[in-house]
């Protein structure tokens, strides 16, 4: 059974079992991409209340490049999001405005979904 909280430090890494703040396992390796190197870019629903997203998969970034990439596409949307599991959701349908700027800057990007 791994330790997942302590009330001495917080939330706990299960994997290096250092507290959150400094764990170090997540932020030296980059989150996988896609065997074929393409970023995925789809629209979803789904447990959202009918409240549509724009996820963005693949971009191959660790974590503090990947919130600071998060954070320049909220500013050029215009709308709020989230990083998780490697997975960056923008609020509202931007897929086009994202896969636009994923092609400015080089990347390979399929737009996956409905």
């Amino acid at each position: 059974m791994s330790l997942v909280y302590s009330t001495d430090a917080g939330r706990m890494c299960p994997v290096c079992r250092q507290p959150a703040g400094q764990c170090t396992c997540r932020t030296a390796t980059a989150v996988s991409t896609f065997p074929d190197g393409a970023v995925r870019v789809s629209r979803e629903t789904k447990g959202r209340a009918g409240k549509g997203v724009t996820l963005v998969k693949g971009l191959g970034l660790v974590d503090p490049e990947l919130t600071a990439w998060a954070k320049a596409m909220k500013a050029t949307c215009g709308t709020g999001g989230t990083v998780k599991d490697g997975v960056v959701e923008l609020q509202g349908d931007h897929v086009a405005l994202v896969m636009a700027q994923l092609q400015k800057q080089g990347r390979a990007v399929k737009r996956t979904g409905g």
